[in-house]
């Protein structure tokens, strides 16, 4: 072999490769024993370099040969694995409840829904009021049937959960969107434990959980931590998380909810059926309604509770975080990506944690898979860079920003490209060479 690299077609080589390269041809030709030694450093060194840079390289006039992979999954984060669970034991308290809730069905068994006039406004009195039909006896029923299930509920069972952590959903094609936010998780910081709740085993991709153990992740069916971090499988966080549970929010009331877009549209009869009022009333109008892409939850200080009018009707006290959702859009159109929800620590500034990319989901197999729609194991019918239906089509074909720079600034989002701006895309640091030959961050 030639030592001074004739044999790497220096032509089709980076300038800054080849310059060093010829200057060591150069410096090695002729040198004192002192300067032998810098120059077998100097080899080491751009061997090393050569070797990182090569990762990434590729010819930029197709993104066909770009390599993809990432030595994230190599990278070690010492985080532990939650703690083995009881199974039988938290088997056996849903066996419970089902015995419960199967005694007492919901009355009546099926409602008649009225549809509103309009989804852009919020509905009138008179709208809410004829958008559920429901008897007063179905109302009482209904009352009765609540008063038993609370009553039967069973108590809270001491020494089955404990610890905090967090629980994020995946299975079939949701586990690519979980596996951004899994790995967004890291990136941003989190050195909490996760749960990842999958269906069954059909909805499992092969060997994919075994790869989550790598990072202090495992996949189970039932959750034993007291104190949990819930997350929807689209849910992209821009910011640790962990400091949450700290929070006055947290620590005060056990649970804490962010608010969804609207307020409260549920029949004037619910608060007569879950014991807030003696009749029909218009008490819960105003309410803020609750959005569903993350919870935190306190089990032993509310186990017999869910969401807003459960806490209502059993006089417990949560935290709702004050600041209103903000939406993010697709660049240069009105077309939404999702919503980003504030950080509940910090009561006065808004300062976003997550991005609930309920609309556009974020997954780079969905967006950028070409003829995938053939794979009987993960099929996608069309992915957004071949749907020309697609909001983000011509900004991934066009290597556009698919996030409004604008946008980003006044979410407090750095929109640079560099680390920070990788996390908020749910990309690996370690991809930015790939992102910048995609054209991802380019305005």
């Amino acid at each position: 072999m030639n030592v001074y690299g004739d044999d790497l077609s220096l032509s089709r080589k980076p300038h800054w490769i080849r310059t060093t390269i010829r200057k060591f041809k150069r410096f090695h030709r002729g040198g004192s024993p002192r300067q032998q030694v810098v120059i077998l450093l100097g080899w080491f060194l751009l061997a090393y370099a050569v070797t990182r840079y090569t990762h990434f390289w590729t010819d930029s006039s197709s993104t066909a040969g770009l390599i993809c992979d990432t030595p994230k999954h190599e990278r070690s984060h010492a985080i532990p694995l939650p703690n083995p669970s009881d199974k039988e034991k938290l088997s056996q308290i849903w066996k419970t409840l089902q015995t419960v809730f199967d005694a007492y069905p919901p009355q009546p068994l099926n409602l008649t829904l009225k549809t509103f006039k309009s989804i852009s406004e919020f509905p009138s009195l008179e709208d809410i009021k004829n958008h559920t039909k429901i008897s007063k006896k179905e109302a009482r029923a209904a009352r009765t049937a609540h008063v038993e299930v609370t009553k039967r509920l069973p108590s809270y069972p001491e020494r089955t959960f404990s610890g905090h952590g967090i629980v994020m959903l995946a299975g079939g094609r949701y586990s690519g969107f979980a596996t951004t936010g899994l790995g967004m998780l890291r990136e941003v910081g989190s050195k909490l434990p996760i749960e990842v709740w999958v269906k069954d085993k059909s909805e499992e991709r092969e060997g994919w959980c075994t790869e989550l153990a790598k990072e202090g992740t495992v996949c189970r069916r039932l959750s034993d931590y007291m104190d949990l971090l819930f997350l929807d499988a689209d849910n992209v966080p821009i910011k640790n998380p962990d400091f949450a549970f700290q929070s006055k929010a947290f620590t005060g009331s056990g649970v804490v909810l962010w608010p969804d877009y609207w307020k409260h549209t549920g029949s004037p009869m619910l608060p007569y059926v879950v014991g807030l009022s003696n009749g029909a009333s218009e008490m819960l109008r105003n309410d803020q309604t609750a959005e569903s892409g993350q919870l935190m939850w306190d089990k032993k200080r509310h186990w017999k509770d869910t969401f807003t009018v459960a806490l209502r009707s059993l006089r417990q006290n949560y935290s709702m975080v004050p600041h209103p959702l903000k939406t993010l859009f697709v660049n240069g159109t009105s077309h939404g990506i999702g919503m980003l929800q504030a950080d509940p620590a910090n009561q006065i500034k808004y300062e976003p944690m997550f991005l609930h990319s309920n609309i556009i989901k974020w997954s780079i197999h969905e967006f950028m898979c070409v003829n995938c729609s053939s794979s009987s194991s993960d099929p996608v019918a069309l992915s957004a860079i071949e749907n020309p239906e697609s909001a983000i089509n011509p900004h991934l074909k066009d290597h556009h920003r698919i996030f409004k720079t604008e946008d980003m600034q006044s979410m407090a989002i750095d929109p640079e490209p560099n680390k920070s701006v990788i996390r908020v895309f749910g990309m690996d640091p370690s991809m930015f060479g790939v992102s910048q030959k995609l054209g991802l961050f380019r305005a």
